[in-house]
Parts: structure tokens; C-alpha cells; sequence
């Protein structure tokens, strides 16, 4: 007998002695790194007032800044949606770097995003305006979601004031075209799923793993039933179609058959 190959060993319930820091679960040049270095100089002060304005008791915020840093990098890779933003923080490596390894709720995101919409366009520009500068936009615009930001200021170093509000009005506006749209696909979710519901969440008897391994232990005897019935059922069959023939052969009359040999 062949001996099978070791495999490797694995457990994904593996613990580490010394858990590794999230920012070495990326590139040193991944964009998040320059997007969380650019969140240290926005002025958030438009924010901060309106939370100044609000009763804190109760659950803390989450830092303004990571807010406005995570909404702008789901929308630069393609996420609007604040049920994919909150799954993203909990499955891709790059937003859970972003994040600080937190977690927000897709309502909290959505939340966020309508009670500072007014400054969020605004900061996005700031951000997209000072990538620009940097050259990460190298084709003159960035992807949002498919709609592109055009770079104009990275076709003509020397840009007049002029020029450069007009460039900045229109990312603006495109930003917020971004951010209604993004309001308009939480709302036609929130109508799919349900509020506080993401759409992906496991039946509530298969939440618990002591639930879980009880449902699929008995799942496969129910399929392992089945199939054995199924196999009866087919063995039944192929008697019953096997009994017919032999009755169909027994009833040839013998004339007939004296006639063939006959013939031949």
C-alpha cells in the first residue's frame, strides 16, 4: 500500500505566541498606509462641532477620522455599500489595517456618512486633491466606483486659481453624486435585508457552533437516509424492470419461436 504524502498541518483555530501587528499584513507601500498619513492633517473641525452639538452619554463614538478615511478608501475600491463596508472590516486585511482592527456596523457607517454629508465631500477632496499631488492618480483620474475623477491638475503643473476651483467644484460634485448614490443603495438594502441586517448572516439555530455541529451531524444522517432510500428505491426498480423482461420472454408463443428455427 502507497503511502499518502504529508500534508502540511493545519488548525484554524491556531493561536500565535506572539500575535503579529496588522500593519504587517500589507505591503509598506499599500495605499492605506498614505491614506491614514494623509487623515493626520485633514481638519475635521466641521465634524467635531456636530458632535460637540450631541448628547455623548451612551456608546461611544468611532474616531471621526477613521470614519472619513474608511468611506473614502471603500469608495476609491469599489464599495459604496455599507453592509460590503462593514463585511470588508471584518474579512479584508487592508480595511481591518485601516480600521485599527474595529469593526463598525453597517448602520453606524451609513449613520456617519448622512449626519456629516455636507463635510465628507469636501474632505474627500481635500484627500483626492493631495493624491494627485503625491501622483498616485498616474492616468489623471481615480476610480470610484466607476465614476471617474478627473486629474487635471496632474496634466498642468502650473495651474491658475482659477482653474484649480473649477477642478476642485467638479470633484466635489462628483463626490457627491458618489455619496447620494451610496445613500440610495443602503436605503434599496435596508428594504432587501432588513435594518441592522446585512443580507449574509447565518439562520439564528446556526449562529452558535454548539448548534451548528448538532444541525450538521443530523443533516448528514438525513442525507445519508435519503440516500440509501434512494439507492432501495433504484434496486427495486431495476427488479421490477428485470422481472418484466423475463415475464415479456416467457409469454413469446411457441409457434413463433418453432417458425424462426424454421427459417433458419
Amino acid at each position: 500500500m502507497v503511502k499518502p504524502k504529508s500534508f502540511r498541518p493545519w488548525n484554524p483555530e491556531q493561536t500565535l505566541l506572539l500575535p503579529p501587528s496588522p500593519v504587517e499584513w500589507l505591503p509598506e507601500n499599500h495605499l492605506v498606509f498614505f491614506l491614514l498619513d494623509l487623515a493626520a492633517e485633514l481638519d475635521l473641525e466641521a465634524i467635531h462641532a456636530v458632535y460637540r452639538q450631541k448628547d455623548l452619554r451612551g456608546e461611544k463614538a468611532y474616531d471621526p477620522r477613521m470614519m472619513v478615511v474608511l468611506l473614502l478608501y471603500a469608495y476609491c475600491v469599489g464599495l459604496p455599500s455599507s453592509r460590503r463596508i462593514e463585511k470588508a472590516c471584518w474579512e479584508d486585511a487592508a480595511f481591518r489595517v485601516l480600521t485599527g482592527n474595529q469593526q463598525p456596523d453597517h448602520s453606524r457607517i451609513s449613520e456617519f456618512r448622512r449626519r456629516h454629508l455636507g463635510a465628507l465631500a469636501g474632505l474627500f477632496v481635500q484627500v483626492l486633491r493631495l493624491c494627485q499631488k503625491a501622483g498616485l492618480v498616474s492616468l489623471g483620474h481615480v476610480a470610484l466606483d466607476g465614476t471617474k475623477v478627473r486629474a487635471n491638475a496632474s496634466r498642468h503643473k502650473a495651474m491658475s486659481h482659477e482653474r484649480m476651483l473649477k477642478s476642485e467644484k467638479q470633484l466635489e460634485g462628483e463626490m457627491r453624486a458618489l455619496l447620494r448614490k451610496a445613500e440610495l443603495l443602503d436605503a434599496q438594502e435596508d428594504g432587501q435585508h432588513g435594518k441592522g441586517k446585512r443580507g449574509d448572516e447565518l439562520p439564528e439555530e446556526l449562529q452558535r457552533r454548539a448548534n451548528r455541529l448538532e444541525w450538521i451531524r443530523k443533516a448528514k444522517a438525513e442525507l445519508e437516509a435519503e440516500a440509501a432510500a434512494a439507492k432501495a428505491r433504484q434496486r427495486e426498480e431495476q427488479a421490477e424492470v428485470a422481472e418484466q423482461d423475463m415475464a415479456d420472454a416467457e409469454a413469446v408463443p411457441i409457434s413463433v419461436v418453432v417458425r424462426s428455427e424454421c427459417l433458419s
